[in-house]
């Protein structure tokens, strides 16, 4: 392990961190709000830490960066952000302790949307615009960006690019992955700006168009409402909202070959159709069950079943209504589209959909092989057979990620948590959805929970948001050894 390097690495991060705090600075000052004196001197601690880090290491360059190496660069480079991203929240006096800032923080750079905030529409303008744009960096990953806009990483960037890209595979689109991390961030802004115009002209003004596509593409959930989406009470910017959630819980290679004149990518992926597909179908279910014991029309109760659906199993976050007083048959619908989550190569959470199907389809093969133990059936998706190595990768992270998920259920538990709470309160932040049921319900939020519960809980969105692996690997003995 080359620390110079990793620690120079971490360095051109947080520095770079520093100069996007120049956006929520510029609201500060258009708003004339106190949040001013903060940004500023987070900004200097920022840039001051990351050029110290850069000086101090600047001939630690390499033409290759190691598979631990990347590992080692995205972890402690996602709690580094998370670290430096809490210190205008912290200055700001709005997010009481430390702690509290800390979990505002990893939980936007991790697009998990879980807030520990009870008046958010108290807070400064310049703090709310960058708790929103945390979100927006770090759902394509801040340390995408960072490949695509530091050339002398070179051909080593395939190494933090699979370390940070959520999917069991990721798509090389381009054969430079400088390119390939260019052409997603092009993408993503090229949607964010669709949504920005779109919400405009429903009527939001500018500064809430951009938090809310900020935290709508990269499937975060942040509002600068107390209420959420629910605030605004429009059909228009709830079928808006719901339209984008979709498209950010799709594979955004998807989006690039259908701006490539490919209209037909969507259909022909196979994920894409099974996540579209159980989306319907989860959304007609909540549908039927909340019309006539919640809603008395059927215009209603699609309206808002459909969006909590989707803001669920897209991992998103938004509300637009209390799901706590629905039926119980909802609720467990939507506490199990926490663990669905969207697609691989998307910014949505969870454990993806083509991990699911990954897993369906062995289970069926173990069936077909208890029929006919002497043939020999292949896994594939979309015709193409599937490698043991995924499927190894695929089993384990489904085995880590139900022991994770109800290892830190019990540890939440422990500390007096009721299991309601213990329980969504987990699903919510391993898997980056945000509200869950109970004391974090969707008008509730995290500000209840114990001191070392809320540690817990960023320990659980670091594991969500960086695929288990990336983290969980730290702590394996073999890693750190020659």
């Amino acid at each position: 392990m080359r620390w110079h390097f990793i620690l120079s690495i971490i360095g051109i991060l947080i520095f770079f961190l520093g100069l996007c705090m120049l956006f929520p600075l510029f609201f500060g000052l258009y708003y004339k709000d106190q949040s001013v004196i903060p940004l500023l001197k987070s900004m200097g601690i920022s840039i001051a830490a990351g050029l110290s880090l850069i000086i101090c290491f600047r001939n630690a360059k390499v033409d290759y960066i190691s598979h631990r190496e990347g590992m080692a660069i995205v972890t402690i480079g996602w709690t580094a952000i998370g670290l430096f991203g809490a210190i205008p929240f912290y200055l700001g006096a709005e997010f009481g302790t430390f702690v509290d800032a800390f979990f505002e923080s990893v939980s936007g750079f991790t697009t998990t949307g879980s807030s520990i905030l009870t008046n958010i529409e108290a807070v400064s303008k310049g703090l709310l615009f960058w708790r929103s744009f945390i979100q927006w960096l770090g759902g394509m990953g801040i340390i995408v960006l960072s490949v695509a806009i530091l050339p002398f990483l070179g051909v080593g960037g395939m190494q933090l690019y699979k370390a940070e890209v959520p999917s069991p595979v990721p798509d090389k689109l381009k054969p430079r992955i400088r390119d390939t991390a260019m052409v997603l961030w092009k993408v993503y802004a090229l949607i964010s700006l669709a949504e920005v115009i779109l919400l405009i002209i429903g009527g939001m003004d500018l500064y809430d168009a951009l938090c809310h596509t900020f935290t709508t593409m990269p499937t975060g959930g942040f509002s600068t409402k107390n209420t959420s989406i629910a605030h605004f009470d429009s059909i228009y910017f709830d079928t808006v909202i719901i339209f984008f959630m979709l498209l950010a819980g799709i594979n955004f290679s998807l989006h690039y070959q259908f701006l490539r004149g490919k209209p037909l990518a969507f259909w022909r992926d196979p994920e894409c159709r099974f996540f579209l597909g159980a989306v319907l179908v989860l959304t007609v279910v909540v549908t039927i069950n909340v019309y006539g014991s919640v809603y008395e029309t059927i215009g209603r109760a699609i309206r808002f079943g459909a969006f909590q659906v989707v803001s669920i199993v897209t991992t998103t976050g938004y509300v637009t209504a209390d799901y706590e007083l629905w039926p119980a048959m909802s609720q467990l619908v939507l506490l199990l589209c926490m663990f669905l989550g969207g697609s691989a190569g998307s910014t949505g959470g969870g454990m993806k959909c083509l991990r699911v199907m990954l897993y369906l389809k062995y289970c069926y093969k173990e069936l077909f092989s208890l029929i006919h133990p002497h043939a020999v059936k292949h896994i594939k998706i979309g015709g193409q057979s599937v490698s043991e190595d995924v499927m190894r990768s695929v089993l384990g992270f489904m085995g880590l990620y139900i022991g994770l998920f109800v290892f830190s259920s019990v540890l939440i538990a422990s500390m007096g948590v009721d299991l309601i709470t213990s329980v969504s309160s987990v699903a919510a932040t391993i898997g980056n959805i945000g509200p869950g049921l109970g004391m974090v319900g969707p008008v509730d939020n995290y500000a209840q929970m114990p001191y070392l519960g809320k540690w817990v809980l960023i320990w659980c969105m670091l594991l969500g948001r960086l695929e288990i692996y990336t983290v969980i690997i730290l702590l394996v003995p073999e890693f750190w050894r020659k």
